[in-house]
């Protein structure tokens, strides 16, 4: 019997219906070793060497693993090919005490032994493959190999790394502004692009523009132009100011007569987008359907443990040959043999850190058409969908427009307009996204125009947008913070500890506590919060991964510097002056109530704490709805958040009232029968389930328009 280890049961299901009756597939349940929870689990004057632990919940894990790997001819380790999947794998040969690697005539220099003074171990053999289809496991255990120790010491580098910056950084902040908060080198760096964007927002100044607009007509048919130059001369967009040059514009246009001078015609091609990388997917995946990063990895995950698709934490580009040929005969088959690139259509990542050896997100099996799939998740048939498409386009041929633009003349002033209409869908056929189309009237040189209206059109110039799951990851991505399997965890992370938060828009937006820490840190740690010292980590953990640095360097290049500027900052750094006075008595001892600062932000406090422990929750005005609490008729609704982050609306009295409500109530009650009214969308409904009442949302559709 052949014991075969992955680390999820959904994994193991799939595996073993590719797989004889001499194999027998366990799961790990992810890391069975890990640093321990209540101290450092690093001894830095040893070389930073690591102290390894089981966790309690994996113990009975491990016990059954031994048992079968004690009965087993050969053990099988085969988690996921990246740094984490290598180091679970090494962590599993420790544990269960495999030695080494076993081969049919094992080349020299080929035999290595992950478990350090293991001795009379059994042998193990590690395969790695990035799809989970029968001929990839197969090909795959035909072609085993060793434990690569340079993916496990980058992963542990990466964790020891981030245990100092927890658990040295983290008291610092207890001690300098409130116990409960903690730091990490990655998402502290999240958090500062969220603060520093807000506050890019708080500084911004609009500037009003105007432009002019003329409404034109040839024959019957009308269509828009805009006001592009001035005597020959482009006109930028801040250059007309206000109203009164706005006017002066139409008073020089007023009895001029429009006439077509330049007309421009052209074919251009729209090309498909590459296939996805994990960072892509996330993106793409929150712009089509609102899902979170996490939540995009999560049913990713299942859709690759189920044999859907590629494994999906990735930064390459690349595809199989065997991928390309299944897409070449699927578009001939769909679309028509036109609608095929004509060609295998291969893409290059710009990042010098991409595992080139992995390949992009895609179906395994591309014959699997969407349509086709039965009893799947719903969320999963989109992802899939999406991930379908996707590959599928990306070999498909450009799609081609037929592009018109003309200037039209009038006085001194010239307008522009343009069109364009589509030719030839190409890969549209597939990937259907959204194009603009407008078809202008057939103009000729020196056709007179009619002129229906002019406009002269007010703007503001807008400030930056605060960053969503899509454009935080791009930013991460961008500056080279973090890599494919950290995007979704960090994002994560910083909701969780309440350093930032999501509005009504689904855009983060930094919490008070957020903001205090992180200008702690820029101000006392720069190094941990600068984009560019953090990107450079990342590319020395690469370094690591290609065997051309020790973990060990690289980790005391890090705390050299840090520990004598923590020590440093301990003595310096006075505690953050957070407690603001306030005229509230504390009704257990009359002593004054001020106002501290916790976790979770601002919250009342008796001044004599800790003699005295009394504490009441600070409802912000923002978040008060000012609509009465329909259960106590005392109360008034605020907005809530659960522990995990979640908005919700309730009584501003509780305990003593526990009225609540996950849609957002609205200042009405049902006609039918009486409950509260909530927002769902573009529909008013009732709160009362069993109510059917319902009215047009006026305040969605004014928002749309």
């Amino acid at each position: 019997m052949n014991l075969v280890i992955v680390e999820s049961p959904t994994k193991s299901k799939t595996i073993s219906r590719f797989l004889g009756k001499n194999y027998k597939v366990l799961a790990s349940f992810g890391h069975i070793r890990d640093l321990p929870k209540r101290e450092l689990g690093v001894d830095i004057e040893k070389n930073f060497e690591p102290k390894y632990v089981i966790p309690p919940n994996s113990r009975k894990t491990i016990s059954e693993l031994k048992k079968e790997a004690a009965k087993a001819e050969n053990t099988i380790l085969a988690t996921d090919e990246d740094r984490e999947g290598e180091s679970i794998a090494w962590h599993l040969a420790q544990a269960l005490g495999l030695g080494n690697f076993q081969i049919r005539n094992p080349k020299p220099e080929t035999i290595r032994q992950p478990a350090d003074k293991i001795q009379n171990s059994k042998p193990y053999q590690r395969i790695v493959f990035h799809e989970i289809t029968k001929e990839a496991i197969q090909e795959a255990l035909k072609n085993p190999r060793d434990i690569d120790m340079n993916l496990v010491d980058a992963q542990q580098a990466r964790r020891i790394l981030d245990r100092i910056v927890g658990y040295k950084l983290s008291p610092f902040l207890w001690k300098k502004i409130s116990k409960g908060l903690s730091a990490g080198r990655v998402q502290s760096v999240a958090v500062r692009l969220v603060v520093e964007r807000e506050r890019e927002i708080e500084k911004f100044v609009p500037i009003e523009y105007w432009n002019v607009e003329a409404l034109l007509k040839k024959a019957d048919k009308e269509f828009s132009t805009s006001l592009s130059k001035k005597d020959g001369k482009s006109i930028d967009k801040l250059e007309v100011k206000n109203k009164t040059e706005a006017d002066k514009i139409l008073s020089d246009l007023n009895g001029a007569e429009y006439i077509v001078e330049n007309i421009e015609k052209k074919e251009t091609k729209k090309y498909p987008a590459p296939p996805f990388t994990t960072s892509t997917l996330q993106q793409v995946s929150w712009q089509r359907f609102r899902f979170s990063a996490k939540m995009t990895m999560s049913i990713a995950q299942k859709l690759y443990e189920e044999g859907r698709i590629t494994y999906h934490r990735t930064d390459s580009l690349n595809l199989s040959e065997s991928s390309l040929t299944s897409a070449k005969k699927i578009i001939s088959e769909k679309f028509g043999n036109n609608h095929w690139a004509g060609h295998f259509v291969r893409y290059k990542t710009k990042s010098k850190s991409a595992q080139e050896a992995h390949e992009a997100i895609r179906p395994t099996d591309a014959d699997k058409t969407p349509k086709s799939l039965k009893n799947i998740d719903q969320r999963q048939l989109k992802l899939y969908t999406l991930i379908w498409q996707r590959f599928i386009a990306s070999q498909m041929a450009p799609a081609i427009f037929d592009s018109v633009a003309a200037d039209i003349k009038a006085g001194k002033y010239t307008f522009r307009a343009s069109g364009q209409t589509l030719k030839f869908d190409g890969f549209l056929k597939a990937y259907p996204i959204k194009i603009q189309e407008k078809e202008l009237p057939k103009l000729e040189r020196n056709d007179q125009l009619g002129l229906v209206k002019l406009d002269p059109l007010q703007h503001f110039t807008e400030p930056p947008a605060r960053y969503n799951d899509a454009s935080l990851i791009k930013t991460l991505e961008k500056y080279g913070i973090g890599r494919p399997s950290t995007y979704a965890p960090t994002l994560a992370t910083i909701q969780t500890r309440n350093y930032v938060e999501k509005n009504e828009q689904k855009r983060f937006a930094p919490t008070e506590i957020g903001t205090v820490v992180n200008d702690v840190l820029v101000q006392n740690f720069p190094e941990i919060v600068d984009i560019d010292f953090t990107a450079k980590m990342e590319k020395e953990l690469d370094e690591v991964a290609g065997g051309k640095d020790s973990w060990q360097k690289t980790c005391g290049d890090f705390w050299k510097p840090f520990s004598k500027n923590l020590e440093e900052k301990y003595e310096k750094v006075q505690k953050a002056d957070l407690i603001q006075k306030t005229d509230k008595i504390c009704p257990k001892c009359g002593a004054p109530i001020i106002e501290r600062f916790g976790r979770f932000g601002k919250f009342y406090a008796c001044s004599k704490f800790p003699e005295c422990k009394y504490t009441e929750s600070i409802e912000n005005k923002n978040k008060n709805l000012g609509i009465i609490c329909p259960k106590c008729k005392e109360g008034e609704l605020v907005i809530r958040k659960t522990k995990r982050g979640k908005i919700f609306y309730g009584c501003n009295r509780f305990p003593k009232c526990n009225f609540a409500l996950w849609d957002k109530p609205v200042n009405e009650f049902c006609q039918k029968c009486e409950s509260i009214l909530i927002e769902k969308g573009k529909k008013i409904v009732c709160s009362n389930k069993e109510c059917d009442y319902e009215e047009q949302n006026t305040k969605a559709n004014k928002k749309k328009l």
